[in-house]
């Protein structure tokens, strides 16, 4: 396999599905040779509501990523979000008999198996299981343990959690639009990798992806994934409380907010005033933007806050020395810095997937992209971990790993399991 083979990623949002192609070029830069992007029509705050209609939505941008890449569509890095997803910490640990062997990637891969067979509530299953820090013979704190000596491995690990029937619905869709999932990802993990500098994680930042229907939270501090959370807000509410507030039909309502919403009030100017076609007919309404912004504020607000509580309930809120960094397609609002600054008293910026991607590709240096664009970087990263094991494994006939930080897929290492199991032991 070689390392700049193309891979696909595949965003499955509440208001658009977007399928992203791409591959690493000589520089180590992202090349994207398409994308294809269809209104999501079938899913509600992450979560699948309407099989057909996301099948129908996925194969639309499937068809156009084809068509601008000259590339036939098969195999897909997917994201996932939605409310029902949660984190959770876990320890690990493993008693090594040949001590005068090296620890060895073999030994993390089983410490993480390990984890997948944790006991957890009916109807949830394990999605994604992150090492976070290593103790080797009591000694703590170490990064990367392969090629230490030791007798007892322990691992601290970040355990991502999600409901089975939503996991297993987006597999169907996906399957039933004639592709194969070879990699799960969790939709802020993804937006990370494409908008967040190795700098911003040492020094401490939180990832905030507020998209159509969620809002979701990474924090990183010294280079590790701290805490994760998925708040059940995102554009889409924004919208419908214009929608409410202003007496107009949903799409003048997203018109609106795009083109004229801020999230601080007191920056609109009293006497400005938008005109809204009537209805068949209708005289037009007219609507102040500062009583717009109001309205946008006060939902803006009460995300915010609950950004701000998962940041405290993290523990790290002091260590964040990066502040807070923005993406999303709701982080293009007007003022939404400031807003944020003003709520929190930590730094922010807008994150946008510019570093990663080489030159042209400016159709997706937007905000709105950062989760398609992170898929694809992830993928040619897991790739490339693939090859080095392939490489260093050429004699062995062990199973590879898998795709990145551990292979996604709980029943692929059940599978490993028992091919472990049924071999002779010598």
């Amino acid at each position: 396999m070689e390392t700049n083979e193309i891979i696909v990623g595949l965003d499955i949002g509440t208001t658009k599905i977007c399928v992203m192609v791409g591959r690493k070029n000589e520089n180590g830069k992202i090349e994207l040779l398409g994308m294809g992007k269809s209104e999501s029509l079938g899913v509600m705050r992450g979560v699948v509501a309407n099989i057909e209609k996301t099948v129908n939505s996925i194969r639309a941008a499937v068809a156009e990523a084809e068509e601008k890449s000259g590339v036939e569509i098969e195999d897909v890095y997917v994201g996932i979000a939605g409310q029902h997803i949660k984190s959770m910490q876990n320890r690990g640990s493993l008693t090594r008999s040949d001590l005068n062997d090296e620890i060895s990637k073999e030994d993390i891969e089983k410490i993480k198996l390990d984890m997948f067979k944790l006991a957890m509530p009916p109807g949830e299953a394990i999605i994604d299981v992150i090492p976070q820090e290593y103790i080797v013979d009591n000694e703590q704190g170490i990064k990367d343990p392969v090629g230490m000596s030791g007798v007892r491995l322990e691992a601290d690990c970040h355990l991502i959690t999600g409901l089975v029937t939503a996991i297993n619905n987006i597999q169907k869709c996906v399957k039933k639009a004639g592709l194969k999932t070879i990699g799960l990802e969790l939709e802020p993990l993804a937006s990370a990798e494409s908008v967040l500098t190795e700098e911003e994680k040492e020094a401490g930042v939180v990832l905030v992806d507020i998209g159509g229907g969620t809002t979701d939270i990474a924090i990183f501090q010294d280079n590790i994934l701290r805490h994760t959370a998925v708040i059940p807000f995102g554009g889409n509410v924004i919208t419908d409380d214009i929608k409410e507030g202003c007496t107009i039909i949903r799409n003048q309502a997203e018109l609106l907010k795009i083109k004229f919403g801020s999230a601080l009030a007191r920056q609109m100017n009293d006497n400005e005033i938008v005109s809204i076609p009537g209805l068949r007919g209708r005289d037009p309404k007219e609507i102040s933007v500062k009583n717009l912004a109001n309205i946008i504020q006060a939902r803006m607000e009460e995300i915010i806050e609950n950004v701000h509580y998962e940041i405290r309930n993290s523990g790290f809120e002091k260590k964040l020395i990066a502040g807070i960094v923005v993406t999303g397609g709701g982080s293009q609002l007007k003022h939404l810095n400031q807003l944020i600054q003003y709520m929190t008293g930590m730094d922010s910026r807008i994150g946008f997937p510019n570093e990663h991607l080489g030159k042209g590709n400016e159709e997706v240096k937007s905000p709105m992209y950062a989760t398609g664009v992170g898929l694809v970087i992830n993928g040619t990263n897991g790739q490339e971990q693939n090859v080095i094991q392939d490489e260093n494994k050429k004699a062995v006939t062990e199973p590879s790993p898998g795709p990145n930080r551990v292979n996604i897929f709980r029943r692929i290492y059940e599978e490993l399991m028992a091919d472990e199991s049924d071999k002779p032991i010598n």
